[in-house]
C-alpha cells in the first residue's frame, strides 16, 4: 500500500517511507492511499473474537500488503499482553481502562506495537534509528519503556519543564541506556513544534536516521482502533465513545475503527480549556491558540496535530465532521468536582483526564438517555497522585509497583529553551 500526505495526494511514499520518516516534507501527515475495511465475514462474528484476534484482522487490513502475516501476528500478540477492560459503572455508563500496560497509560498500546513494527522493518539495515518523541506526560514514558534497550534505537524525549506530573517525569528521566531526556521551557506545543522543525530539516533527519513515536505517526494509531472494536463488542447496544482529547490522535483511532465497519453512534470529544476542536464544531472555524496547563496535562494541547487527518478522513467537510463528532469541554473546577462524584456516588477512582470525559459522557447523556456510552479512561489515577489526593484524601490512590519503584530514583534530563537552533545543535551534537 502507499501513503500520501494530506497536504499533498500526489506526494507518495511506501510503507516503510510513511513510518520511519514519519513526517512529509511538507508538513503534513501521511494517510493511506486507500481505507481499508473489514469485510462481512469479520463482522458476521466480531463479537466472538478476543483481543488478539481483534488485533491480527485490523493490523492485516491496514499492514498485510507489505508485512508477512506470521510477523503481523507476532508484532500484535507482543503488544497486547495485557487487557483493556470495560468497567460498566451503570447499566448505560462504561469505562474502558486502557491503563493496564507497564507505564499505565493508553500509549502503552501504540507504542508497543511501533517498536515492534519498527524493528521489523529495520531488520536487515545496520543504522542507528533515532527516535524523537514530544510528551504532554504520558506518551514519552510508554516509548520510554517500549524501545529501552532496543538495539540500534536511541530515544529523545521533549517534554515542557513543570507541565507533567511528578511519577510521569520520573517514567521519562530515570530509565538512562539509550532514552535521553530534554526538559523544554516551554509547552507541549513548543516540544511539538521542535520535533517537527528537526523532520522537516531534510538533512538533518536523514544523517540522524530520524523518525517520529508520536501519534503524528500512522502505526500509533493503527492499534489504538483494535480497543474500540474490543470494548464495543462487549455492550449489547451501539455505543458512543467520549474520548478525552488533547493532540487527538486517540479519536482519530476511534474514526479508524469506523472506517473498517465498526457501528459507532457518536464520538464525543471531551476537552479541557484547551478547546480548539469543540470551538472549530461549534462555530466552523478553525484557530489553534497557545495551550494552557492544567490538571488534566497530558490534554494540554493547542494545536493538535492529528486535525489534519481528522478533516483528510471528513473530506476538510466541517458539516460531515459535526454528524460524526459533538464536542464539550470543562474547567479544572469541573474535573475536581468530577473526580469527587463519581467516587462518592459510583464508588470509582477516575483520574482527571478520565473525569473531563465522564463529564462529556454524563452531559451528552441527558440529551441521549438511550444510548450507552463508553468513556476511555486513559491513565491509572496514581500518576496524578498530587491531584487525587487532594480530592479524595491521603492514601486514597494505590501506586502500582512498577511506578513505586520511580519515586526514589534520581531524575536525569537535559534542560533546553524552546529555540529551534538550539535545539537542533544540541541535536547536531549527538
Amino acid at each position: 500500500m502507499l501513503y500520501h500526505s494530506t497536504n499533498n495526494p500526489d506526494h507518495r511514499v511506501d510503507l516503510k517511507e510513511a513510518i520511519l520518516r514519519s513526517l512529509p516534507p511538507d508538513n503534513g501527515l501521511y494517510m493511506p492511499d486507500t481505507l481499508p475495511t473489514l469485510g462481512e465475514e469479520f463482522w458476521k462474528g466480531w463479537r466472538d473474537l478476543s483481543f488478539r484476534e481483534i488485533g491480527h484482522a485490523v493490523a492485516g487490513a491496514f499492514f498485510g500488503e507489505d508485512v508477512p502475516e506470521d510477523a503481523l501476528r507476532e508484532i500484535v500478540d507482543g503488544t497486547l499482553e495485557f487487557d483493556a477492560p470495560v468497567v460498566s459503572l451503570t447499566p448505560d455508563d462504561h469505562i474502558l481502562e486502557l491503563f493496564h500496560g507497564p507505564t499505565l497509560a493508553f500509549k502503552d498500546f501504540g507504542a508497543r506495537f511501533m517498536a515492534r513494527l519498527m524493528a521489523w522493518l529495520t531488520r536487515d539495515e545496520d543504522r542507528q534509528l533515532t527516535v524523537l518523541v514530544a510528551t504532554s506526560g504520558d506518551t514519552g514514558g510508554a516509548v520510554a519503556s517500549a524501545f529501552h534497550n532496543v538495539p540500534g534505537t536511541r530515544v529523545f524525549i521533549l517534554y515542557p519543564k513543570g507541565k507533567v506530573s511528578g511519577l510521569q517525569e520520573k517514567q521519562l528521566t530515570t530509565l538512562g541506556g539509550n532514552i535521553a531526556a530534554l526538559e523544554i521551557d516551554g509547552t507541549f506545543d513548543d516540544c511539538q513544534r521542535l520535533v517537527k522543525s528537526a523532520f522537516l530539516d531534510r538533512e538533518l533527519s536523514e544523517r540522524l536516521n530520524l523518525t517520529s513515536a508520536n501519534s503524528i505517526n500512522l502505526s500509533r494509531l493503527v492499534p489504538q482502533s483494535f480497543y474500540y472494536i474490543h470494548s464495543a463488542r462487549q455492550i449489547d447496544r451501539t455505543p458512543a465513545f467520549v474520548i478525552p482529547s488533547g493532540n487527538f490522535g486517540n479519536l482519530t483511532a476511534g474514526l479508524l475503527a469506523r472506517q473498517l465497519g465498526l457501528p459507532v453512534e457518536r464520538f464525543v470529544a471531551a476537552t479541557n480549556i484547551n478547546d480548539v476542536v469543540p470551538r472549530y464544531l461549534e462555530s466552523g472555524d478553525y484557530q489553534p491558540l497557545p495551550s494552557e496547563a492544567t490538571i488534566s496535562n497530558a490534554m494540554d494541547v493547542g494545536a493538535p496535530s492529528n486535525f489534519a487527518r481528522m478533516q483528510a478522513l471528513f473530506g476538510s467537510s466541517w458539516e460531515e465532521m459535526c454528524d460524526t463528532i459533538d464536542g464539550l469541554a470543562f474547567s479544572d473546577e469541573e474535573t475536581r468536582a468530577a473526580i469527587r462524584e463519581v467516587k462518592e456516588t459510583l464508588g470509582y477512582t477516575i483520574d482527571p483526564h478520565g473525569a473531563v470525559g465522564w463529564l462529556a459522557a454524563k452531559a451528552w447523556r441527558t440529551a441521549h438517555p438511550d444510548t450507552p456510552t463508553i468513556t476511555l479512561e486513559t491513565a491509572h489515577p496514581s500518576k496524578f497522585l498530587d491531584v487525587m489526593e487532594e480530592e479524595l484524601g491521603k492514601g486514597s490512590v494505590e501506586i502500582p509497583e512498577r511506578l513505586a519503584v520511580l519515586a526514589d530514583r534520581e531524575k536525569v534530563a537535559t534542560s533546553m529553551s524552546a529555540d529551534e537552533a538550539e535545539f537542533k545543535d544540541w541535536l547536531n551534537g549527538q
